[in-house]
Formats: structure tokens, C-alpha cells, sequence
């Protein structure tokens, strides 16, 4: 059966003529981060159970988690938890499967108890934290649209929904990207004082950029002002040079400018995360799947941490769509942007989008039948191997947030 996939040339400002950008990134030690961190990981390691004694990933969607904030009291040098972190496993799962009892919430538990130790290592997993399931059976009318997986045919839609991608990235997306990229592997092993929870926001004014970086930093590693100050400044330092790479603009890179240094108040944590001390974290609140969140471009709400990645949509289209217009860009000559939307129909085969939407602001003087032809190819290609993102995602290749 032929698909249905349209491309189009689209009229509108290139995102680099714009005169505003914005892009946020929330690295992943916020509390929405550690949220959809988690509630991957709880798929992941459902799906591995689910193979391992029933051969099939059975029914489940574990994207309602929460993290409600503790209490601390930091201090240089170190300080103490007050009131541990709260974090709050629900969604739903198949939890027997032909006379046999799945240990889901078991296997939860432990699954998002070590994602917390190994993404927050300052953590006192015994002390500064506290997990709790209370998830669900799986709905009866989705766990039959779910049938047809494990039996080599392709699943049915879980939802009538829609995933979105786009490509090339800006430069100010690039940039937010490289930079946590920056602090994740060189600057926090070199300075552990730079904790996890950290927020990168983007602007850009005509030519003029500015980075908004909101960093905790953990107090065992910070013995004065002078520390923390210091090392503001480093982070700076090393961002700016970061951006350099990536832009001619003109950058100005800003670090935790909501501190008050003569009347103390800095972002000072026991253990590099504002979920010790006051803030909330949702699955679904922070970043898209390609790790931004990027106003200028169109974007899914759909949360897709911890959705199953065997026939549910808002998981499955959103990375699809993103890889096929990342694929599209490299492969083929003569597009300046493109956007894509894929639109499922609850039930029908996830191979056969009811659309398959793409729109491609072209370059001067191209022909725009060979660009359409060659796209639709790639779009065609992708969607004959819808089946190995969920492979991916099972092996954690791919990431939601």
C-alpha cells in the first residue's frame, strides 16, 4: 500500500534571518529532567523484563512520574537534607501475563533507583531520596491494539497523534547542545563543585547572543564565596569559548545572575540539584526529544520519556521525524530548513502514517522536484524500518529528552 507523504515547499524567513531566537535546554539535573530520566529508564528496564520472561514487550506507559522537591540546607563545605526527595512512579503497566505474575513495581523501583545514582552520584541514595510506585494495569482497550506486537507484524497506533522533527539545527541550538556537552565531560569531572541541575537559555538578537546559564553548585566542594565566585567565572570563561566555535556573533555568556553576593544568597546545593530544595519535576516538561526546547520551530507537548516504544506514538514519530529530517539535510542538496510532521490514526499500522507531512524551505535555484523526490525516498526508507527505533530505544541508544 502506497503511503501518504507529501512534500512542499515552504515560504517563510529561514530561522537564522529571523531577527528573534529563542532556545532553552534543561541539562539533567532539573527536576523535570531527572522526571523523564527516570521514567525512561522504568521503560527500559520493563521492556528487558518483558522479553526476558514473557519473549515480548508487553503493554506500558510510564510518563505520569513526579519529583516533589525535598528540603536542604546548604552550606560551604557541606551541608544537610531536611527532607528527602520524593520521587513518585505511576503511569501503567501489564502487570501478569498467562497466569503469571510480572514483578513491574519491583522492577520499577529499582530501575529508577539506579538512574538516580548513577545520573546524581552526590546523592545518599539511603537518605536524600525516596521512591514510590503506584502504577497501574495496563487500559484493556490499548493492550488490545497491542496484540499484534511480538507476532512479526507491524503495531497498530496506540493514539490518533502527531511527532514533529526538524533540521538542520541553529546555531544557537548547536551551541546549547555543545555547551552542555562541555560541562557533562570536561568542566564537572575537572570541577566537581559544578553540579547537575543546570538550565541553558538562549537568545538571539539579530546578531547579538546571550546564554542565561543557571548552574547549582555543590557545597562539599565550595569552601567560600570566593570558591563559588571563581568558579562562575571559569564557567564562563569556558562557555564563551564553546560558543566561539559554533558563530562569528557577538556572545555574551551570563552565570547564575539571580545571585545576591553580598547578602549570600547564591545557588548553592548539598548535591547539585534544586529538587533537594524546593523544586518540582514533571515527565513531559522539559525538553523535546532532541534535547532543546526551541519556541521558534514547531514542537509536540507529547511527553515521550517512558511512553513504550513498541506502538506508541508520541514516542515513536517524534524521533522518527526528527531522524528523517536530520538524514534529509545531510543526504540531500539544496534545503535550506525542513520540518516534519507525522500524523498517526489510532489502530492502523504505525508503518502507514495518515500523513507524512514535510515541508522544505529550498535553496535559491534549486530544482525542487529533485529535492522532493529524493526526501520522499528517505521518508519511504524510514518508515519501511519504523521497527528499529523501538529497537534503539530498548537499548537505550536513543534519547527522549
Amino acid at each position: 500500500m502506497k503511503r501518504n507523504i507529501n512534500v512542499v515547499s515552504l515560504t517563510q524567513t529561514p530561522i537564522e534571518e529571523q531577527q528573534i531566537e529563542l532556545v532553552e535546554r534543561k541539562c539533567i539535573g532539573h527536576p523535570d529532567s531527572i522526571a523523564d530520566g527516570v521514567a525512561e529508564a522504568v521503560s527500559r528496564a520493563l521492556c528487558c523484563e518483558y522479553e526476558t520472561y514473557c519473549d515480548a514487550v508487553l503493554h506500558h506507559n510510564t510518563d505520569q512520574g513526579e519529583v516533589v522537591a525535598g528540603a536542604s540546607i546548604p552550606s560551604f563545605g557541606g551541608g544537610k537534607i531536611v527532607r528527602p526527595i520524593y520521587l513518585l512512579l505511576t503511569g501503567r503497566a501489564t502487570k501478569h501475563f498467562e497466569g503469571h505474575v510480572i514483578p513491574t513495581d519491583a522492577v520499577s523501583v529499582e530501575a529508577a533507583r539506579k538512574y538516580l545514582a548513577e545520573t546524581l552520584p552526590t546523592l545518599n541514595m539511603e537518605r536524600d531520596v525516596i521512591v514510590d510506585c503506584r502504577m497501574g494495569d495496563g487500559s484493556t482497550d490499548l493492550c488490545d491494539v497491542f496484540k499484534t506486537c511480538g507476532q512479526n507484524l507491524v503495531p497498530r497506533a496506540n493514539d490518533t497523534s502527531f511527532g514533529v522533527g526538524h533540521a538542520p539545527f541553529s546555531e544557537v541550538e548547536q551551541i546549547i547542545l555543545a555547551m552542555d556537552k562541555e560541562i557533562t565531560e570536561t568542566l564537572r569531572p575537572k570541577h566537581p563543585m559544578i553540579g547537575y541541575d543546570i538550565k541553558i537559555m538562549g537568545l538571539r538578537n539579530g546578531d547579538k547572543m546571550t546564554f542565561t546559564i543557571a548552574s547549582a553548585m555543590v557545597d562539599r566542594y565550595c569552601s567560600s564565596i570566593d570558591d563559588y565566585v571563581n568558579m562562575t567565572a571559569v564557567m564562563s570563561e569556558k562557555l564563551q569559548s564553546v560558543a566561539g566555535k559554533y558563530t562569528s556573533r557577538k556572545v555574551e555568556v551570563a552565570v547564575n545572575t539571580a545571585d545576591d553576593i553580598a547578602n549570600n544568597s547564591l545557588f548553592l546545593t548539598v548535591n547539585g540539584t534544586s529538587a533537594e530544595m524546593g523544586d518540582d519535576g514533571s515527565v513531559g516538561r522539559g525538553n523535546r526529544i532532541n534535547g532543546l526546547i526551541t519556541p521558534n520551530r514547531p514542537m509536540s507537548m507529547e511527553a515521550a520519556s517512558g511512553k513504550n516504544p513498541i506502538n506508541h506514538i508520541g514516542k515513536i514519530y517524534n524521533l522518527l521525524a526528527t531522524e528523517i529530517a536530520q538524514e534529509a539535510c545531510m543526504k540531500v542538496d539544496g534545503i535550506t530548513e525542513m520540518y516534519v510532521r507525522l500524523l498517526s490514526q489510532i489502530g492502523k499500522p504505525i508503518d502507514h502514517p495518515l500523513v507524512a507531512s514535510v515541508q522544505i524551505i529550498p535553496e535559491k535555484g534549486v530544482d525542487f522536484k529533485a529535492v522532493s523526490r529524493d526526501v520522499e525516498e528517505i521518508v519511504n526508507d524510514r518508515l519501511s524500518n519504523i521497527s528499529s527505533i523501538t529497537e534503539r530505544v530498548i537499548k537505550g541508544e536513543l534519547k527522549t529528552f
